[in-house]
């Protein structure tokens, strides 16, 4: 009988079973429809059962009660994964939803596929403010000091989010590194003052850093106009600005049609924005900005988290920060493994898409999934996995010119070598033997364009590249001084900032002098396309190296003056830091003019208090002056290695 019942009671449990798999694979029944019945269904989850990966959504509090809108992805089966952490102003819900796919490496930014193949899981966040998180936004607010009386920051923020993220993700090691370029690399350097002990690893990318030096909002006083655009689209509600509806056209007219910069933001409501208002206001490098500069921060700080700084050597925002921040970074690193940078052939972000080329420039092969793959994944391998040490170059550079990466022991690697300007309009590294100056129209009315009209700065094809772009043609106008060498015999090898250094003069009492450093390429011609070349470049005027100084700031950046009409001044500033080679057969060419418009607000030219204020009736032509020779030697200092 026992054995009866257990029989009994096995057959009765076998037929429970066949009848829940029966009904598990039958469809459930569904009510009867109508043509009235109502056609809306709450929510549909993307993220199906057959997806490879995880999503969470959490809101991330912080000490101030504040809770932060965080996505976090990881692929099916991750365990004992460290966490790879992005604090975004851009949207962390959209950095998610790359693709509308099942498969991780789809949803995510391309440069996330090595590190969630490898067990990594991706977190992105809301900072506070934006999107979806609370809070309210400040632009790069400032850290808790004299110009933050709060008790939060970014810094905080990061910090209160590492400590939750360890503390409630059960699939992690417990270790985070920090990457991100742009606002998300000023995130990321945010993140390593006052670190959580989680902290192992930061890749600040492209970093804002100083904002009116030569980051985003001015590059020594003159004013950028795109970030009238970058205001309204940020700081519209939670970043829901749409941008300018200014319809279709030249940004070129349109700007100068509007008069000033300040009457092109009063013309279409942008006066309104209170980040606006900052930069209109303060239009000198005075307190205000200067105890912003993330890089006076860090200087004050010890060095704890190993930190690899990277930048695109044609990066067309943020080309200024992290060569900035590696120099005051670099004499804490007493054991030298500690900090490291970065230079590859992209412009702005490029590290993190694709690196076949850049504009007209041919390199080889992806050079951005090529860093990521050989240096960054491994320097986050060591410090987060515990994988063996990469021995991470304490710089690496990629030479244009001749598309090899580089690795060096320090930066700059050049001694600075002086190419003069001399008469007839050479160049040379020999000093010139006699004096004299050469002269050109600057005429407000007619400004010298950044890139060939018709201009939209919103368009991604023309601002991305616009630093590579042949400069034939402006170096035919007569407002455009042009001076280079002679055929070059060998090779010249430049391996830091180029350093300006310019005497001249005006007729007005105001000037803004914008120096670019070409390589002009010969006229060769390659084998036609149907033999799979590319485009030839021959005569191409490639700049290396575009800056601009204002006037006005030639003897104190923190207080404006105007200049004397007609006195020689010695104007003193930096191009972007490079890694180059001027091949033999190519010519070194350097160019000067008074403008690069509608990048960069117009200089009335005439001295006024504060220039986004500027009158119609302000705006003057007047004559330039370049010297060359004697005591007023005009000359660009190359940074030339042997």
């Amino acid at each position: 009988m026992k054995y009866l019942r257990i029989l009994s009671c096995a057959t009765r449990l076998l037929s429970l079973l066949a009848a829940s798999a029966t009904l598990a694979d039958t469809p459930q029944a569904i009510p009867e429809v109508t043509p009235m019945t109502l056609d809306v269904v709450a929510s549909y989850d993307q993220v199906r059962p057959q997806a490879d990966f995880i999503k969470r959504v959490v809101k991330v509090p912080m000490r101030d009660g504040v809770k932060l809108y965080t996505v976090i992805v990881m692929r099916k089966g991750t365990a004992n994964g460290p966490i790879l952490l992005s604090r975004t102003p851009y949207d962390a819900k959209e950095s998610t939803s790359r693709a509308k796919s099942q498969s991780i490496t789809e949803i995510l930014p391309a440069m996330d596929a090595e590190f969630v193949e490898d067990n990594y899981i991706r977190v992105y966040q809301d900072i506070r403010g934006l999107h979806n998180s609370e809070g309210e936004f400040v632009m790069t607010r400032p850290i808790i000091g004299p110009l933050n009386p709060t008790k939060i920051d970014e810094s905080t923020d990061a910090y209160d989010t590492i400590d939750w993220l360890v503390k409630n993700i059960p699939e992690s090691n417990g270790k985070v590194g920090v990457v991100g370029s742009s606002y998300l690399g000023f995130t990321t350097l945010m993140a390593e003052i006052n670190p959580h002990p989680a902290l192992k690893a930061a890749v600040p990318q492209s970093p804002m850093v100083d904002t009116w030096i030569g980051d985003d909002s001015f590059h020594n006083g003159a004013f950028r106009n795109p970030g009238m655009d970058y205001t309204v689209e940020q700081s519209t509600g939670k970043a829901e600005g749409a941008g300018l509806a200014v319809g279709v056209g030249d940004d070129y007219t349109r700007y100068l049609e509007a008069g000033s910069s300040g009457d092109y933001a009063r013309k279409w409501g942008i006066d309104a924005y209170p980040f606006m208002q900052k930069v209109m206001q303060n239009p000198a490098y005075t307190t205000f900005w200067s105890l912003q500069a993330v890089d006076k921060w860090m200087a004050t700080r010890p060095l704890t988290v190993p930190t690899m700084l990277v930048v695109g050597q044609w990066d067309q925002e943020d080309s200024y920060g992290a060569p900035a921040v590696y120099k005051v970074l670099k004499p804490k690193d007493k054991n030298n493994e500690l900090v490291s940078l970065v230079i590859g052939p992209w412009r702005h972000s490029g590290v993190n898409h694709y690196g076949y080329d850049l504009g007209a420039l041919t390199l080889t092969g992806d050079t951005s999934d090529e860093f990521r793959v050989k240096y960054m994944k491994p320097f986050f391998d060591h410090y987060l996995k515990g994988a063996p040490d990469p021995h991470t170059p304490h710089v690496l550079t990629y030479a244009t010119g001749i598309n090899l990466w580089e690795q060096s022991p320090r930066w700059p690697m050049g001694k600075l070598v002086p190419l003069y300007l001399g008469e007839r309009y050479t160049a040379s590294f020999t000093a010139p033997a006699g004096s004299g100056h050469d002269d050109y129209v600057s005429d407000p009315s007619k400004p010298v364009p950044f890139i060939p009209r018709p201009i939209n700065m919103t368009d991604a094809t023309q601002w991305k590249p616009w630093l590579v772009r042949d400069q034939r043609f402006v170096s035919d106008r007569p407002d455009v001084l042009v001076y280079q060498t002679t055929m070059l015999d060998k090779p010249v090898h430049i391996m830091g900032a180029p350093q300006v250094d310019l005497f001249a003069a005006t007729s007005g009492t105001d000037s803004d002098w914008v120096v670019k450093l070409v390589d002009v390429y010969p006229n060769t011609s390659p084998e036609p396309a149907d033999q799979g070349s590319k485009p030839g470049m021959a005569g191409f005027e490639l700049p290396i190296g575009i800056e601009i100084f204002r006037g006005r700031y030639v003897h104190a950046l923190d207080r404006a003056e105007a200049l004397t009409s007609g006195k020689v001044e010695e104007y003193k500033f930096g191009l972007p830091n490079v890694d180059h080679v001027f091949l033999p057969g190519h010519k070194i060419m350097i160019q000067v003019q008074s403008s690069l418009f509608p990048l960069y607000d117009r200089n009335p030219q005439t001295y006024v208090e504060n220039i986004f204020n500027a009158r119609a009736e302000d705006y003057k032509a007047v004559t330039e002056s370049v010297y060359h020779g004697a005591a007023a030697a005009s000359a660009v200092l190359l940074p030339v290695v042997p």
